[in-house]
């Protein structure tokens, strides 16, 4: 016991000095808007770390010779499209969710217990108490039931286009891309961040790629600034939620 309040407080410091180090940024930006992010290789990240997927085995290029024209090609002279690391493509994000699943479940369940002896061999008292035959010796009932019920609705969609860079082309010639885009409107920011594997020959003549075209898909949509501080709970409360069992 002594261990897991030593644990638990230790728990409840480390929070108090992240949840401070922020309440320090806080109180230094207040009545300024938030800073975006600087632009930076996202090959530099302190997590980034290189794709490695199943590849096939490795093909010979085919050539045609006595031709202008290249394989795969859509433009006469030169490819548009993405192909390499650090060319720019842009994402059409295209997300459009609904769920609505219910469920009721119920049980119930009776049991009843009765035994009694009502004559012993032939004699209505007991031979040696000579006192009256119980009518019931043992009576037990039990009554046990259940009631489940649960439900999601829930409906989400986004629309937007943002431009991605290609940091990585895998063996089979897939190409790992990712795009960060952060719009500040008033004192708020809302960051868009796609990334994923996609092939070249999903990549449309424009130089586009559906998100729904992109394996390994990540996509996330949020912000920061002062509504979404007002919107998130407190960093105690958060604590408390975790460590309570109840």
């Amino acid at each position: 016991m002594t261990r897991l309040m030593r644990h638990l407080a230790l728990a409840a410091l480390a929070t108090t000095m992240l949840s401070g180090c922020s309440a320090f940024d806080r109180l230094k930006n207040i009545g300024e808007q938030p800073k975006l992010s600087a632009i930076d290789n996202p090959t530099a990240a302190p997590g980034y770390k290189p794709v490695q997927m199943p590849m096939p085995a490795a093909q010979p290029a085919s050539y045609n010779p006595n031709s202008l024209w290249r394989n795969g090609s859509r433009a006469f002279f030169k490819d548009q499209r993405a192909h390499q690391v650090g060319d720019i493509l842009t994402v059409k994000v295209n997300i459009t969710d609904k769920a609505n699943i219910a469920n009721d479940t119920k049980r119930s369940r009776v049991n009843a217990e009765d035994s009694g002896i009502d004559n012993f061999f032939g004699k209505s008292k007991l031979p040696i108490a000579n006192s009256a035959l119980p009518t019931r010796l043992f009576t037990a009932d039990s009554n046990a039931s259940s009631e489940g019920k649960g439900s999601v609705d829930r409906s989400e969609a986004l629309s937007t286009n943002v431009a991605g860079v290609v940091t990585q082309v895998l063996p089979n010639g897939n190409l790992v891309i990712e795009g960060r885009q952060e719009i500040r409107v008033n004192f708020e920011i809302r960051e868009l961040i796609v990334g994923g594997v996609v092939r070249p020959e999903d990549i449309e003549s424009d130089n586009t790629i559906d998100s729904t075209k992109i394996a390994q898909a990540r996509i996330a949509y949020g912000g920061r600034g002062q509504i979404t501080d007002v919107q998130q709970p407190r960093y105690g409360q958060q604590v408390m939620d975790v460590i309570l069992p109840f």
